[in-house]
């Protein structure tokens, strides 16, 4: 389906599809443009939203948006952003902190575009999940659980990818990349309301071109590769039949959740096949909720 298609469709169904959802925004690492691309269809179909989930990446996108970003804004934001400012290259840093980059240079880019923002100055309530590695669930943030923290901090739990960023703790927690955690932890009455929840997640693929390891220092190479190995695998899990209704997967090709070097027009596609598959698939889910 074409853009022009897309938007043709979402003109002809609007007029029954003024609902309000929870959308899940789960994973997706580097690929912010797919999510925002997602809530502008999601916004030209109509649909309202007073809760937002986000999980590792998309706790940014679904973070921004709590916060009042405009998705123009968001989307210059995703097309000029160097996101090879926040990749770890210290084998130091592995040793003593668990991962190649300690994550504060992103912490404090993340932190200056919410202006300090704590969940309790936000107009959306959003949800942020991460991992505790020390029990294996879910770790949450809103504005009920810890109203009081920067929302920035919260991202940065919830983005620990393994190896790449260090471990972090909060309170009695070793937290850890939430995209990890089972699909039960994502699934449940965000709203208190019973307002249906539509999950996306994004899905890669496979990358079977030799690897240019460094001369000097391959180990780094390997590591790369195997968090990559690792994520890829995430998103390539089965979706439970008993959230299939609800959920949306989206093939992002090639590019991965750690690819720190995407090009410009790679964003754009990402944004537009986020949009696209938003535009086709949502319609018939919804139509399969609000029965």
């Amino acid at each position: 389906m074409t853009h022009t298609e897309a938007e043709l469709l979402i003109k002809l169904i609007r007029p029954q599809m003024a609902k309000e959802i929870v959308p899940i925004l789960s994973g997706g690492g580097t690929r912010l443009a797919c999510y925002i691309g997602i809530l502008k269809s999601l916004q030209e179909q109509g649909l309202s939203f007073r809760h937002l989930v986000g999980v590792s990446g998309g706790s940014i996108v679904a973070a921004l948006y709590a916060a009042g970003w405009s998705l123009s804004q968001m989307h210059e934001l995703a097309m000029t952003t160097d996101f090879r400012q926040f990749r770890g290259m210290s084998l130091t840093k592995l040793v003593r902190l668990g991962g190649l980059s300690d994550g504060n240079s992103f912490e404090l880019w993340l932190d200056h575009l919410l202006q300090g923002k704590r969940f309790a100055d936000l107009d959306i309530d959003l949800h942020v999940l991460a991992t505790d590695i020390q029990g294996g669930g879910p770790v949450i943030f809103n504005r009920q659980l810890t109203p009081d923290l920067k929302v920035s901090q919260a991202i940065r739990f919830s983005m620990s990818i393994p190896l790449f960023f260090a471990f972090k703790r909060f309170k009695h927690h070793v937290m850890t990349d939430g995209v990890i955690l089972s699909e039960d932890a994502l699934h449940r009455d965000w709203s208190g309301q019973g307002l249906p929840l539509v999950c996306f997640r994004l899905k890669s693929e496979a990358d079977s071109k030799p690897v240019v390891t460094s001369r000097f220092f391959p180990v780094l190479s390997y590591i790369y590769m195997l968090i990559q190995t690792f994520m890829n695998a995430i998103s390539r899990e089965y979706v439970h039949a008993e959230y299939w209704h609800n959920t949306i997967v989206v093939n992002t090709g090639l590019i991965s959740s750690v690819n720190f070097d995407m090009t410009l027009a790679q964003k754009q596609w990402l944004y537009d096949v986020g949009y696209q598959t938003a535009a086709e698939i949502v319609p018939v889910k919804l139509a399969e909720l609000f029965v």
